[in-house]
């Protein structure tokens, strides 16, 4: 087992690396509109309903977190077996991912293979986000939104609760939620940068529309670090 300096390390640049997704950022946005949309002189409202939204994300996807360190935790004697296989296999993963986030700051295509939501999605979250009008709606509908972000940052979580499953759900639970954590800490910001009126939701959605290219860029560097690190057993 690694130490728990080496787990810190590339758990966080896992989750660093899928904190800066670019849809992430866009569902966040899409939210505190809906909010600022159904009542814009209630600044506070955008930050409980932006806090609520933040707090169901952790929740949803420490529930998903733990789903797959169990479901990896299930194939115990398959991983024990062929460790050497399945860690390379993750690294390769990492890589490849990255590859695709590296990829699309060369050729961006809106909705990429695991790296953006799908656009066949994007119109039924927006629907489903557009009816938030309080900070329980947007905890409650967080929930729901989980499933769209999960196809465009699944990939970082998936190999994360891969390598954190030799600990058990229990153990794991500390780390998915540092994982989650990070993942969160730029909504927070932009929550923090909208309610103190050091910007606008439109102008951090075009932020993000302008930028979103170098995001994906940080994003795929970051992954392939962590992917090459682990093919040649620096973490």
């Amino acid at each position: 087992m690694v130490t728990e300096t080496l787990e810190i390390g590339r758990i966080a640049l896992l989750a660093l690396a899928d904190s800066i997704n670019p849809c992430a950022i866009a569902v966040l946005a899409m939210v505190l509109i809906a909010v600022l949309t159904n009542d814009p002189t209630k600044r506070k409202k955008v930050l409980f309903s932006g806090f609520s939204f933040v707090l169901a994300v952790i929740i949803g996807y420490l529930f998903y977190g733990i789903v797959f360190v169990q479901l990896f935790k299930s194939l115990g004697n398959f991983i024990s077996n062929y460790s050497f296989y399945l860690y390379n296999g993750l690294a390769i993963l990492a890589m490849l991912i990255g590859a695709l986030q590296i990829k699309d700051f060369f050729y961006y295509k809106k909705g990429s293979f695991a790296t953006e939501m799908p656009l066949w999605m994007r119109p039924k979250a927006k629907k489903i986000i557009t009816q938030i009008t309080s900070p329980k709606g947007a905890f409650i509908i967080g929930f729901l939104v989980t499933v769209f972000l999960l196809p465009c940052t699944i990939g970082p979580y998936l190999i994360a609760s891969a390598l954190l499953s030799p600990l058990g759900v229990l153990q794991s639970i500390p780390w998915l939620l540092f994982y989650n954590i990070i993942f969160v800490l730029p909504m927070i910001i932009i929550i923090l940068i909208i309610y103190y009126g050091i910007k606008k939701v439109d102008e951090v959605s075009g932020w993000k529309e302008k930028n979103i290219r170098l995001l994906h860029l940080i994003a795929g560097i970051l992954l392939f670090i962590v992917g090459f690190s682990l093919l040649i057993g620096w973490i």
